[in-house]
């Protein structure tokens, strides 16, 4: 039996594009004023960190080897240099200098690039507070230039503006501003750590996230690998926020939508064994008749819900031949993709009056609407934040944690882009 099901999944035209769109950019990388090759100042990035709240940082630059030193120690180079406080270590279980020893000097050549920025002093007055967060460059190298990839692949980071306060990706900056010759250097409390999974890893890993996972492998059912959404979440060039609806929000929408589907076709099955038991019960057929329509209608709804609710129990369900009419490959690709944006989005930059955000599915579907996004602030940052999709009553909720994973679940910063969970299943018609 196929069940005509989910008005809300009428099938979507979803264009080949949307695949090859998923590597899309952010805002336009800023553009910095022309230097021409700068005199040498009269001090460097290396000589700013004398700063007694630098004293981890700069030992932590000199663990990390000659190379480092050396970039940080040029007068006449230009950098942007998000620089992590004592605070910022110690969170970590850094407690002084000496104990970045424990560290392998590749290590904290890595972390420390990713947090500058190369050719650019973006002063906090550069940084823009457009939605959504501009993309900028790290000197963290994933691809060195090739034939193949002449500029190489740099693994990118995001600055933006809150009012007076500058971020990068969802940390605060404490202190911007401080001038070290051509460059500037931007104090956060919180280290700004590079990632090292992709979009992929979580959901597939998530234990929450396992109905989205079966949906993402239904719509690339028949796919071409290197065109699968999988490979999308698996592409280091790509940059999407995800908004990844948890089990129990697939589990309520699936087995409400069955359920008004079964309801029909329960009735009918019903109706036909009512009319014997009232007749076997003294009725004639024409009382049988009228009587048994009116008693399958009553109790059809809580046996198609029982019905719908073992149908939608696993995340096998996107793979159940009987309901292959409803959820096409191409028909939850649609709804997949709505739930991808093609920039990263981290909460902090979210606007606070609700406006309307392009998704992947703009790309199939121009004229569409997209997602509502809305955040509110508090004294530390983002209290709540929602993503409502066009043909949802309410709004979905994001569901506030910024811990890192496994725990976390908004603002969860990836290679490829950024993930937040929420707690809706998002409509797009």
């Amino acid at each position: 039996m196929k069940l005509n099901v989910y008005k809300w999944l009428k099938p979507f035209v979803v264009l080949t594009g949307v695949v090859s769109l998923l590597a899309a950019c952010n805002k336009d990388n800023l553009t910095p004023e022309p230097i021409a090759q700068p005199a040498p100042a009269s001090s460097s990035i290396i000589d700013a960190l004398n700063d007694p709240d630098f004293t981890i940082l700069k030992a932590a630059v000199t663990r990390a080897g000659a190379n480092l030193t050396a970039l940080l120690s040029d007068k006449a180079a230009v950098y942007t240099f998000f620089a992590p406080a004592n605070s910022a270590f110690q969170a970590i279980g850094i407690t002084s200098p000496a104990a970045v020893a424990a560290f392998r000097p590749g290590q904290l050549d890595t972390l420390l690039r990713y947090g500058l920025i190369g050719g650019q002093m973006l002063t906090a007055d550069k940084i823009p507070t457009s939605f959504p967060n501009a993309q900028e460059p790290s000197s963290l190298v994933l691809a060195a230039p090739s034939a193949s990839l002449p500029p190489g692949l740099r693994m990118s980071i995001f600055p933006s503006k809150r009012g007076t306060t500058v971020w990068v990706n969802n940390i605060p900056v404490i202190q911007a501003d401080i001038l070290a010759g051509n460059s500037v250097i931007h104090k956060v409390a919180v280290l700004v750590a590079p990632p090292s999974q992709f979009l992929w890893n979580r959901i597939n890993a998530d234990p929450d996230l396992t109905y989205l996972k079966a949906a993402i492998q239904r719509a690339d059912s028949g796919a071409v690998a290197a065109s699968s959404l999988q490979a999308a979440l698996l592409n280091p060039a790509a940059n999407l926020t995800v908004f990844a609806p948890t089990d129990a929000a697939f589990k309520q929408i699936l087995t409400g939508q069955i359920t008004l589907a079964l309801i029909p076709i329960v009735t009918a099955q019903m109706i036909p064994v009512i009319t014997q038991q009232l007749i076997a019960g003294g009725a004639t057929p024409e009382e049988a008749a009228a009587q048994a329509p009116v008693i399958a209608q009553q109790q059809a709804p809580a046996i198609a819900q029982g019905q719908a609710a073992t149908l939608a129990a696993t995340p096998d369900v996107f793979q159940n031949p009987a309901l292959f009419g409803a959820l096409s490959a191409q028909t939850v690709k649609g709804l997949v993709v709505y739930h991808l944006l093609g920039s990263r989005a981290f909460t902090v930059n979210f606007p606070t009056t609700a406006a309307n955000v392009p998704t992947l599915l703009n790309s199939a579907l121009p004229n569409h609407p997209g997602v509502t996004l809305q955040a509110n602030f508090g004294a530390t940052g983002v209290t709540d934040a929602t993503v409502k999709g066009a043909a949802n009553p309410t709004a979905s909720n994001l569901l506030i944690n910024p811990t890192p994973a496994p725990a976390g679940s908004s603002d969860q910063l990836y290679i490829n882009g950024v993930l937040h969970k929420i707690d809706q299943v998002l409509r797009p018609q």
